[in-house]
């Protein structure tokens, strides 16, 4: 509902700027009507235009109205200004324009052909006869400014400006039609119709109007360019609210503020414990190198050993592991972040935050225990939107102590877009025959690469279970069938099932893509394709928030936490970096002036996750699982729901819960990497933490 009316909204503002322009042409025109026939019908025709703009105002209207259906003000506060500005114009047409007309069409009822009374010209001419049609141009687009520029927390000057510009517009064109109006009531001389006289002069005002505006949309464009070298301590710190902080100072200040004030300990020394021999080692190579996809088709890609996906990194729950990287070829550099695994922060591998981008010829080692059995995966964290997207990735699974069911067939399942969106599995872009023994117990790992994609799964030919979500086991998951299951950016689902005697299928796309992309799994290994179509009849899509049994958990939505933090996502039309566009924010801001959350180790944390945008944010929080305790104030019933990158919809608000029990400096960002590289990119730094790295155009690190 929440998007239905921001695109309703959106859409009767942009329809009532330009009817309202033309309306508003005719309007300023009425006086200049040769006759009183003519001026009889122009007069009727303008009433009808009155009509006409009540519609979008409505649209808007109902627009606000079905955002005030959300309990949370967060959506809708700021819109009621959308209120007055849709109603104030159409009830001056109704009350006070539309009487005028009639009036004047009454005074006009012979229609004879004969030269209009100058006292009709001077009613014509009155402003409160023109204005409210220009007056309804100037709201719309007051109002779609603000749509597409207002953020929460709001600013009162943000508010003010547009407001105030609107209230001089509105009195300078007031005074322009009393001015004229008055003139001809005076001077009883018949105004001549000069078209090419009034485009000159309106064309002079934009001109005046942009000439104004160039300072401020100049300096709004370098005051967003990047700095040079940036740390990722510094900016403003949120210290958030809770029962035991509020008696400290919080609230925000700039970070150096802060850092000064307490002793330092550098992301270096966060390491654990990883001393001694590691249990398994490997080596990874990143390089540049042509893969052939199955269909024969080549693209040109990173690699991990010369493929993609990387190496399977297959580990045990508690074993130290040993990953040396070696850049051959990257130009710009490379890491390895482990997605989804909570390594200590040095760890993590995000350039100018952890370590310095391991540049061609360099090699860097990670050292850490696998505490967490589950499905993760390992990508580039340095120009990370182009290295995940030309593949550098690879799946890292982690297996409990006590081992798979014997015999289990084990399948990563990697979905990612190559160029020109060629969907494919890892390198198949079409259907991958699998030969499985009936009875044998199968997992299947889904790995979602893709930006800008919610993938599509459905398995047909047995029913199966969600083991697992983003690396967690899921508490005695129930038999699902006819599901169809969607998995945000960086997300993974964990299916289980004993293979039947017929064959699987593990379709991935919605519609009719699935039936040219997916895993068929048989006894023979050569099975046809169902048709989804037919054989699938879809019934619901799976909800994590309701499925398996509850289970004991640390904490839970009736604990005291220690700080609270709310996290608004949103859209707004601007500046990032000198570039103009819709840029996705974060509590209003874009990196790197988006706020740092401040947290003490052992603290335990709440954060509301609003979205007021438009689109949807796989929003991941590194070196920490979220427990989600509800969506959209519906409690999690289900299972015990952990998640490191929780898909965050338009009008969805998600409250999470987590440990402070991993010191550093994390990323918590969107996972579209094309937003976090726009600026949609934030910390979680632990008090008396700090990182020597940098990043900008001075020095080697770009994660973005």
């Amino acid at each position: 509902m929440y998007i239905a009316a921001m695109i309703i909204a959106q859409v009767s503002l942009f329809l009532s700027i330009i009817l309202s322009w033309i309306a508003g042409n005719k309007a300023s025109t009425l006086l200049y009507s040769r006759s009183e026939e003519q001026l009889n019908r122009n007069a009727r025709i303008l009433k009808g235009w009155a009509v006409t703009l009540s519609v979008p105002a409505a649209g808007v209207i109902v627009a606000v109205i079905l955002m005030l259906a959300s309990s949370n003000p967060l959506f809708w506060a700021d819109r009621l200004l959308l209120l007055p500005l849709a109603a104030i114009p159409p009830c001056m047409l109704w009350f006070m324009t539309i009487p005028r007309l009639r009036r004047i069409r009454q005074a006009t009822g012979r229609k004879r052909q004969n030269a209009l009374d100058v006292r009709l010209r001077g009613r014509a001419a009155q402003p409160v006869v023109v204005l409210p049609y220009q007056l309804s141009t100037l709201c719309s687009l007051t109002g779609l400014y603000l749509l597409l520029t207002f953020t929460m927390p709001s600013s009162l000057f943000g508010i003010i400006i547009p407001l105030l510009a609107l209230a001089i517009a509105a009195l300078a064109l007031w005074m322009s039609h009393l001015n004229r109006s008055s003139r001809i009531g005076l001077t009883g001389i018949e105004p001549v119709n000069r078209p090419w006289r009034r485009l000159m002069g309106r064309s002079a005002i934009v001109f005046v109007a942009a000439a104004i505006a160039y300072f401020p949309f100049l300096s709004l464009k370098n005051a967003s360019l990047l700095p040079v070298t940036l740390a990722m301590s510094s900016g403003t710190i949120d210290y958030g609210i809770g029962a035991k902080t509020l008696a400290h100072q919080h609230g925000s200040e700039p970070a150096d503020n802060h850092a000064a004030t307490k002793p330092k300990v550098s992301v270096d020394t966060l390491t654990g414990s990883a001393d001694g021999e590691p249990d398994v080692r490997f080596t990874l190579t990143a390089e540049k190198k042509t893969v052939k996809l199955s269909s024969g088709k080549e693209v040109e890609a990173w690699t991990y050993n010369g493929q993609t996906p990387g190496p399977e990194l297959r580990v045990h729950q508690g074993q130290l592991v040993e990953v040396t990287l070696i850049n051959k070829n990257i130009e710009n550099g490379a890491t390895i972040h482990w997605h989804g695994l909570d390594v200590p922060n040095a760890e993590d591998g995000i350039a100018g935050v952890t370590q310095n981008a391991v540049m061609p010829g360099e090699s860097y080692t990670y050292r850490f225990i696998a505490k967490q059995a589950g499905t993760f995966w390992y990508h580039s964290y340095q120009e990370s939107m182009e290295a995940v997207q030309r593949g550098l990735f690879g799946p890292l699974i982690v297996e409990p102590m006590e081992g798979l069911p014997p015999g289990t067939k084990d399948i990563n399942v990697f979905s990612h877009a190559w160029q020109e969106e060629e969907f494919a599995i890892g390198t198949n872009d079409g259907i991958e025959q699998v030969r499985i023994a009936p009875g044998t117990p199968v997992r299947l790992r889904l790995v979602n690469t893709d930006d800008w994609v919610r993938q599509t799964y459905r398995l047909v030919g047995t029913k199966f279970q969600v083991a697992a979500i983003d690396g967690t086991e899921v508490n005695q998951p129930g038999d699902l069938s006819n599901v169809s299951l969607k998995l945000t950016t960086g997300g993974r689902y964990d299916l289980t099932f004993i293979m039947p005697e017929t064959p699987v299928y593990l379709a991935v796309g919605a519609g009719k893509a699935g039936e040219k992309l997916g895993l068929l799994m048989s006894a023979s290994g050569e099975a046809a394709v169902p048709a989804l179509k037919t054989s699938f009849p879809l019934t619901a899509e799976f909800d994590p928030s309701h499925y398996g049994q509850p289970a004991e958990t640390p904490f839970d939505a009736n604990s005291i936490f220690d700080r609270e933090f709310k996290l608004v996502l949103d859209n707004k039309l601007g500046f990032y970096n000198g570039e103009l566009g819709f840029h996705y924010t974060m509590n209003g801001k874009l990196f790197p002036d988006t706020p740092t959350f401040m947290v003490k180790e052992g603290e335990l944390v709440k954060m509301t996750i609003v979205n007021r945008g438009s689109v949807d944010h796989p929003m991941q929080l590194h070196g920490h699982h979220m427990l989600v305790l509800s969506r959209n104030g519906m409690k999690v019933t289900g299972s015990p729901w952990w998640s490191d990158t929780l898909d965050v919809m338009p009008g969805d608000v998600y409250e999470v819960a987590f440990i402070a029990d991993n010191p550093g400096i994390w990323m918590n960002h969107c996972h579209n990497l094309a937003h976090s590289a726009a600026g949609m990119s934030m910390h979680l730094m632990y008090e008396g933490v700090d990182s020597p790295y940098k990043i900008g155009g001075g020095t080697v690190n770009r994660p973005e």
